[in-house]
């Protein structure tokens, strides 16, 4: 599913004009009818029902939603909230259709109105403005947005809810707060921001019969569902080893934190490694060994628990390294993380501690043959790029790909949206997962995963899109089966979580 800016929807739309040979008529025809129809299966039939439609074409639809709904036995009124002058084009060529069906349109429109008769409706279709929106509202609308979203009503919007930016890195001044979003075509950036999907609420995307041929070369940007993790998710060979899913390395834990290295282990089997090795301290390795027998051990030399090693040709044999869970961030540990950096060519995983680590070194990585993967959250990502947290979250997009790009590596940001992002500027948005993930070890486990994953036969941008779906797609399963909540679920719950997934998905 393509992901887009509001500059390439309007591209999309006008190559599927001028080259596809559809008319912008047709277009908003085809999805005034889907949402309608929509509508129709999920509300009471004979309902009352208040379109409040602007001037564009998200005003042209609300006209096309109208009439179907009135043809299906509602009762419909539009409230204009523009002059007639206003509606012109395609948008005025469906509201003479609705009123040739005898449909009702309040054209002089005032807030006292709208306030006093939408508690008559039982529901609201919101179709003022569209994603050509940014920055602020214009004086004239924003009432009007107010007093929807004061009102007790069910709340319908048209493709994006009115005043919200459909790209990230736009300032947000007000905006429809729906419960229902019918998305036409194409996601739009804003809906996988954490400062815009909370506007959508529920979301279905609409297709309207745009060519394929339209979307190439105009949207890297990917939302990656089940239907690409089946496709691409490699297959065992029935005469395959051990040796043929990877030797992996852990490297972390120091003496107080031994269950980070653990988490990223039993992940990474449960998600099939061939062969794991856990690199950590000596005293951790009883406690270790408890709880994932599975695992070989490497001990690291120590002082006080703190790692002191700078022996890095013992990994040179493995296919990939997990670096930095629990690690700890003293300069004696970061010089040997940075040594395997700088020394070993062969495809690492940078987490947590590790990512302290390796900022000093930045400026060096991106000769190396094998990109490094680093997998930070907004804190770290700030950490890393000197932006602040609010920034990151704000424009996430951009600021993802211009780091990848500068440093030639694969960046993970996590979050409830999280975005993987190749050296090229390619980038897909993950959204499985839940709140119950918002917990010390969940990103260790996806670390496990990103390693097994990153050893077996699939690109590598497949293998990061695939463990990040897996992850957070064990949470979902475990609270949605009743096995877990989002309050009491562990990162040791999502790795018990896989099997199901994987039987799932297989």
């Amino acid at each position: 599913m393509y992901i887009v800016t509001a500059e390439e929807m309007y591209e999309i739309d006008q190559y599927a004009i001028e080259h596809g040979g559809i008319d912008g008529k047709i277009l908003m025809e085809n999805a005034g009818q889907a949402i309608a129809e929509r509508i129709k299966k999920q509300e009471a039939s004979r309902q009352s029902v208040a379109v409040v439609a602007g001037s564009g074409n998200n005003g042209g639809d609300g006209f096309v939603i109208a009439r179907y709904l009135l043809l299906a036995g509602f009762t419909v009124k539009v409230f204009q909230l523009v002059p007639d002058h206003k509606v012109t084009g395609d948008a005025l060529y469906h509201k003479q259709l609705f009123i040739n069906q005898q449909g009702l349109i309040e054209s002089d429109t005032t807030v006292e109105i709208l306030r006093k008769d939408l508690p008559h409706y039982h529901f609201i279709i919101d179709a003022i403005l569209g994603i050509g929106v940014k920055g602020d509202i214009r004086p004239s609308i924003k009432p009007f947005i107010d007093v929807i979203n004061q009102s007790d009503q069910k709340v319908i919007s048209v493709d994006i809810p009115s005043g919200l930016p459909a790209n990230a890195g736009t300032n947000l001044d007000i905006a429809i707060k729906a419960d229902v979003t019918y998305v036409i075509e194409a996601p739009k950036q804003s809906l996988f921001t954490e400062w815009g999907a909370p506007y959508y609420g529920d979301w279905e995307v609409v297709p309207i019969g745009m060519p394929e041929q339209a979307y190439l070369n105009r949207s890297p940007l990917k939302r990656w569902g089940r239907e690409e993790v089946v496709s691409t998710l490699p297959k065992r060979d029935t005469f395959s080893h051990k040796g043929s899913h990877g030797r992996g390395a852990v490297i972390g834990g120091g003496q107080t934190m031994p269950g980070s290295v653990t988490l990223t282990a039993r992940a990474a089997l449960k998600s099939g490694a061939g062969l794991v090795t856990i690199a950590t301290v000596k005293d951790n390795i009883p406690v270790i060994a408890s709880t994932c027998t599975e695992a070989m051990y490497h001990v690291l030399e120590d002082r006080d628990g703190i790692i002191t090693t700078n022996d890095v040709d013992l990994f040179t044999a493995f296919d990939g390294l997990a670096i930095g869970m629990g690690m700890g961030r003293e300069q004696v540990t970061a010089n040997f993380t940075q040594q395997l950096i700088e020394k070993l060519d062969m495809p690492m995983v940078i987490d947590a501690d590790g990512l302290h680590h390796l900022k000093p070194i930045l400026n060096k990585v991106s000769k190396r043959n094998y990109p490094l993967i680093i997998t930070p959250h907004y804190g770290e990502m700030a950490m890393l790029t000197d932006y602040t947290v609010a920034q990151i979250k704000r424009s996430p997009f951009s600021i993802a790909k211009e780091f990848a790009s500068k440093h030639q590596l694969y960046v993970v940001l996590k979050g409830k949206f999280t975005i993987i992002t190749c050296p090229d500027g390619t980038q897909t948005v993950n959204d499985t997962g839940n709140a119950g993930l918002a917990k010390g070890g969940s990103g260790d486990v996806l670390a496990g995963i990103i390693l097994a994953m990153i050893m077996q036969r699939q690109s590598l941008l497949e293998a990061l899109c695939n463990a990040c779906y897996i992850h957070g797609l064990s949470a979902d399963m475990r609270v949605e089966s009743g096995i877990n909540t989002e309050f009491d679920l562990l990162a040791s719950d999502v790795i018990d979580g896989l099997s199901h997934v994987f039987r799932t998905l297989v």
